[in-house]
């Protein structure tokens, strides 16, 4: 808070993200995207020239794989090296053996284009608060009277113990983890069953529905999951 004059005048940082990507035309999108939704961007071309305006000042970086001169993958260590803050990969390849290696390297997320916009965001702000939020010592998660106790596996709703499955806890803590943002489906599957080729919607519904259905078990009068159509779920706010 700076005053000036007597007025006072509320200083707002923007959370700074660098974008390093060689086509022009998805660079220029994506730094749309990202100051229509409250981000502040600096955008570089090729590898080289990521790491020159890499600095304090970013906040999280995000990453396309094929770039001219130094690849995305030659980079990640040294981002990391000279700021460590999130870097979110984005690339056409859909290798699981390639992403594990990624992860390896020091990413710390990775999308596959194309992508939904609302998946790339939900994915930059989970990131970001992963990053700057401080941990919770009890890992414990709240949201209005559901509470996850991530050390203990348990989750609660009006003090009630959730008779959950592994897939049915993990799901839980993704949406509880991101709420007020839509969890995408591919985010879901990544996240909840580490590939998307092990689950299909069908197989995402039926757990939706049964968490649903033990959540109006102990609130009545409480809807807490609410589907986005044709994307994926959130909790309602």
């Amino acid at each position: 808070m700076m005053k000036s004059n007597n007025i006072s005048e509320v200083v707002t940082i923007k959370t700074k993200i660098l974008i390093i990507e060689d086509d022009s035309e998805i660079n220029n999108m994506l730094k749309i995207l990202l100051t229509q939704n409250g981000y502040d961007t600096t955008s570089a071309y090729s590898g080289t020239e990521g790491l020159l305006v890499h600095g304090n000042n970013i906040n999280l970086v995000l990453l396309d794989l094929m770039l001219p001169g130094k690849s995305g993958e030659d980079i990640i260590k040294d981002l990391k090296a000279k700021n460590n803050v999130p870097v979110i990969v984005m690339s056409a390849i859909h290798d699981i053996e390639k992403k594990v290696d990624l992860f390896t390297l020091g990413a710390d997320d990775y999308i596959t284009k194309p992508f939904h916009n609302d998946e790339l965001l939900a994915r930059i702000a989970a990131r970001l608060r992963n990053g700057n939020e401080p941990v919770n010592k009890n890992n414990i998660i709240i949201y209005k009277d559901i509470e996850i106790d991530k050390n203990n596996f348990t989750a609660k709703c009006t003090g009630k113990i959730l008779d959950l499955s592994k897939h049915e806890f993990d799901l839980l803590c993704l949406l509880v983890e991101n709420s007020g943002r839509t969890c995408t489906k591919s985010m879901i599957y990544d996240r909840v069953w580490d590939d998307e080729n092990s689950a299909d919607d069908n197989t995402l519904n039926v757990h939706i529905s049964k968490i649903r259905k033990k959540l109006k078990d102990c609130n009545l009068n409480a809807d807490y999951i609410e589907t986005v159509w044709g994307i994926g779920y959130r909790l309602k706010k």
